[in-house]
Formats: C-alpha cells, sequence, structure tokens
C-alpha cells in the first residue's frame, strides 16, 4: 500500500507539474507578443495601424495599415468555415453513427490521408488546377484571388472537423439517443437534434483547431494588400507576416510582430466566446 501511495502521489505532483509547464508557457509567449508588438502600434499609431487601409512597408515613406489583411483574414476563415463546417459534419455523423465498418474504415483512411498531406502541397494543387480555373470560369486576368484561398483553406480544415467531431459524437452516452427514438423521434432527428448538440464542445474544438493554414494560403491568396473582394488578390494575416519576415528590419520587423500580436488577440477572442457562448447553452439546459 505505501508502494501504492507513493506512486499515486509522484503520478498527481507529475501531472500538477505538466499543467502548471503549460500554463507558464502560455503566460510566456503571452508576455512575449505583448513586449514584441506593443511598441510598433504606439509608434504607428492604433488607428493608423488597425484601420490603415495602404500596406507600404517597403515604400520610401512606410505605411502599416492592417486593416485589408484582417478583413481578408475574417473573410477568409468565414467563407471556409462556411463550405467547410457542414461537410465535415455530415461526415462525421455518417461516421459515427450511419456508416458500415468497412464503409467507415474507406473513409476515415482517407480522412487521415487528407490530414497528412503538406500544406504546402494543397497550395500547390491549388496553384496548378484551382487558379486556372477559377481565372478561366469567372473570365478573369489572375485566378490568384480570395476566392481561391476560401476553397482550399476549406478543403484543409475538413480533416480537423471530421476527426474531432467524430470522436466528439462517439462519446455521446447511447442513452440519450436510445431516449430519443424511445420517445418517438426519427434517427435523423436524434441525430441532429440531441447527438450533435450533445457533442457541441468537440466539435467546436474542431473548427477552432481546423483554422489557421498560412503556407498554401500564401500560394492562391495572390499576396497583395488589397481591400477584400471575392476576385481580388488578398493578404491574410498569417501570410503578411510569413512573406517578409525573412528581409524586415527595425519598425518593418516590430510591426509583423504587432500583426502577430493582433492575430494571437482574435484568436484568444474567439476561444473565448467560444467558451462562453457553450457554457450559457449547457447552462440553459439545465
Amino acid at each position: 500500500m505505501k508502494v501504492r501511495d507513493t506512486i499515486e502521489k509522484f503520478m498527481n505532483g507529475l501531472f500538477f507539474v505538466c499543467g502548471m509547464v503549460s500554463i507558464a508557457m502560455v503566460v510566456l509567449i503571452t508576455a512575449y507578443m505583448v513586449i514584441s508588438g506593443l511598441p510598433a502600434i504606439i509608434e504607428i499609431g492604433p488607428i493608423d495601424f488597425l484601420f490603415g487601409t495602404e500596406w507600404a512597408s517597403t515604400a520610401a515613406d512606410p505605411k502599416y495599415g492592417i486593416l485589408p489583411f484582417i478583413l481578408a483574414s475574417v473573410y477568409g476563415t468565414f467563407g471556409a468555415c462556411l463550405i467547410g463546417v457542414p461537410v465535415g459534419l455530415m461526415t462525421a455523423i455518417f461516421l459515427s453513427k450511419i456508416a458500415g465498418k468497412k464503409t467507415a474504415g474507406v473513409v476515415r483512411t482517407a480522412v487521415e490521408l487528407l490530414s497528412g498531406i503538406p500544406s504546402v502541397v494543397y497550395g500547390l494543387v491549388g496553384a496548378i488546377i484551382l487558379v486556372p480555373l477559377i481565372m478561366n470560369t469567372f473570365s478573369l486576368k489572375n485566378g490568384t484571388c480570395l476566392l481561391a484561398a476560401i476553397l482550399v483553406l476549406a478543403v484543409m480544415i475538413l480533416p480537423s472537423i471530421i476527426s474531432v467531431s467524430e470522436t466528439a459524437l462517439s462519446a455521446v452516452p447511447p442513452e440519450y439517443e436510445e431516449g430519443s427514438l424511445a420517445l418517438g423521434a426519427t434517427e435523423m432527428e436524434t441525430y441532429f437534434k440531441v447527438s450533435l448538440p450533445a457533442a457541441k464542445s468537440g466539435v467546436a474544438a474542431g473548427i477552432v483547431l481546423g483554422v489557421g493554414e498560412a503556407m498554401a494560403v500564401m500560394m492562391v491568396a495572390g499576396n497583395v494588400a488589397n481591400m477584400p473582394s471575392l476576385f481580388t488578390s488578398v493578404t491574410f494575416l498569417t501570410t503578411a507576416i510569413a512573406k517578409e519576415m525573412s528581409y524586415s528590419g527595425g519598425l518593418q520587423r516590430q510591426a509583423l510582430y504587432s500583426i502577430g500580436l493582433i492575430l494571437f488577440l482574435f484568436i484568444m477572442i474567439i476561444n473565448t466566446i467560444m467558451g462562453r457562448l457553450l457554457k450559457k447553452g449547457d447552462g440553459d439546459k439545465k
């Protein structure tokens, strides 16, 4: 018993240390981003930086307005979720509730292959196939645009949404579904009105994990600091950092750190809002 108690205490201590390390990493990253990104925002001016519509970091009279990057990221993420989330959820429901073992095994293998493909390959396929297709279909001079980025990102977020959502749906207690069916609900009504709401935390986590690729979007978006529209070349917040960091210096480099800080704050805000909404939904049920 003494040995067992010692092992239990050791494992509890180890888990505690791991938890504290995770918290410390978040605190350190937050502190580093604030220290690195805040000086440029102060020097440029918060209004000019956040709401300026011109980014010309290498010009003789440099401009550091990131509103085009913010709007492109918002529109691109929303568009990709609008396409990818319904497809991913339907696939997850099919795998966890409807498909037979052999069919589910084949589809899971395909999803795993999708998740294992490097993001640069998605970008390469998009640049070779999707960009010319958009250019010819809509009679554009250049097919690198927001629409191409949305479509590529929508495909890239599918593996995370499908795998995490399937796991969450499979973890729903069978008593929930059995009770719904016993009350006269159809299987589809049960899946969408009982199983899916019960697994919403996992589904939300899958959506958050799926969004955020830079390299593939960089290859199909055009990387021009335009105010976004569906058929114009745009730059996302992530790609703005990636394409200039290698040769930046001085205020330009500090401004790129500031973009990273804004992106970090956006992610924190999105996670906080989703967490509050999920807790509110759970509270309303109780």
